[in-house]
């Protein structure tokens, strides 16, 4: 079952997310930011929205979208920036749920797509998204901070 995160079930996406960011090796994880930074998301925000999926009453995996707009395309889009399911859930069709329920969101927000990224070693997440009809191109991914 997919659920919108919500002040009911947002503590277990902070404990979902930190696993999260542990898998990505996020150096310093802060239980405060990260509420405050995803309590802005959820079924009212222009900016996106995150979803639990739940089997036997347990949160086992989120998904994220943010929107954005790309300048080719000319329309809005959607950002798939966060799948997530726990190992126990893998392969069980949590994730392919998930992306779809995702997928209906930005297209119900007038996103022309869903779209993201992966990295190139998380061949667990590409075996998923290459099942599915997606297409894919090399890009390379830049950031820039001081």
């Amino acid at each position: 079952m997919i659920e919108v995160v919500n002040p009911e079930n947002f503590d277990e996406l902070l404990g979902l997310m930190r696993l999260y960011q542990e898998f990505y090796q996020v150096v310093s994880i802060s239980e405060e930011r990260n509420r405050e930074f995803f309590a802005q998301f959820g079924s009212n925000s222009s900016l996106g929205c995150q979803f639990l999926y739940r089997h036997n009453n347990m949160a086992v995996g989120f998904a994220t979208v943010y929107f954005s707009f790309s300048s080719t395309a000319v329309a809005k889009v959607g950002v798939m920036n966060d799948l997530f399911t726990l190992p126990v859930a893998r392969r069980k069709g949590v994730g392919k749920a998930l992306i779809n329920h995702c997928l209906d969101y930005a297209l119900s927000h007038n996103a022309i797509r869903l779209q993201w990224t992966t990295a190139l070693d998380n061949e667990v997440a590409q075996g998923l998204y290459d099942s599915l009809p997606t297409s894919k191109k090399p890009w390379l991914f830049y950031t820039y901070q001081k």
